[in-house]
């Protein structure tokens, strides 16, 4: 009756036809993922990002950073450790006190998340240490001077945790979805955890992309998402870094030759 017309048969057997693999040119990904990107901003759409502290761990957060200063972010989810570490590589130079800039662990560097959580809770909040100074880069920080809403959703593993980390599980739920709504793109960038929850709270038809190491953490994210949701699987810090090199030439003027 013409349903099938202008479709290709659905093979039963096909080489390469799993939508998730880390068999793949992740460019080719990344290059579509910031086509969308730049489309929702400049339409004043909404991206919503779900991170986890792998994000810092792996030296991503100076990318996610310049998303969040260039307008590519209107509201941030996850979790207290994220927040942490960002701070902590703000604020000390490491993450989970390994040195970001040679990659070894440096002397008591195991103590410096906490030196970092107790400072802030001595002045109540993130966005007031970024005001006093203490804190002159980073994610949060951008976040705190762009206006860009956060939600932090605890769980019992938390260490401190940060004032801001809602420890209420129902009011975390409503901080996620209220941050949600009239999202158009959602990325997820290694938080199974978050994404999970979010995924769950995601009405159909909205943009998913899902980036993990782990290719079945990346399948079962997809999977809660709309038919147009993507998944890639590779670090979250080098994803982060070609995703911002693409962005870039999007907004670099075209050279005459």
């Amino acid at each position: 009756k013409g349903e099938g017309r202008g479709k290709a048969p659905k093979e039963e057997f096909s080489f390469m036809g799993s939508g998730v693999s880390s068999e793949r040119r992740g460019e080719l990904g990344v290059e579509q993922i910031s086509w969308e990107l730049r489309q929702v901003r400049d339409r004043g759409g909404k991206t919503v990002v779900t991170a986890g502290p792998v994000v810092v761990h792996t030296g991503g957060a100076q990318h996610l950073s310049y998303l969040i200063r260039e307008g590519y972010v209107q509201a941030l989810l996850g979790g207290n450790a994220i927040a942490v570490h960002d701070l902590e590589q703000a604020m000390m130079g490491t993450s989970l006190g390994v040195d970001m800039t040679r990659g070894v662990p440096v002397s008591g560097g195991h103590r410096h998340h906490l030196k970092v959580i107790n400072t802030v809770r001595r002045h109540g909040s993130i966005a007031a240490v970024v005001e006093k100074g203490l804190v002159p880069s980073g994610i949060f920080y951008e976040c705190v001077q762009r206006q860009i809403p956060f939600s932090l959703a605890g769980s019992i593993r938390d260490d401190g945790p940060l004032p801001d980390t809602e420890m209420n599980l129902v009011a975390a739920q409503g901080r996620y979805a209220e941050l949600l709504q009239g999202a158009d793109m959602i990325l997820m960038l290694s938080s199974m955890l978050h994404s999970i929850g979010v995924g769950n709270m995601t009405p159909s038809g909205v943009k998913m992309v899902c980036v993990d190491i782990n290719p079945a953490v990346v399948t079962k994210l997809a999977d809660r998402g709309s038919i147009e949701s993507v998944g890639v699987v590779t670090d979250v810090g080098l994803f982060l870094s070609l995703l911002v090199k693409q962005l870039e030439k999007l907004t670099a003027p075209m050279s005459l030759v």
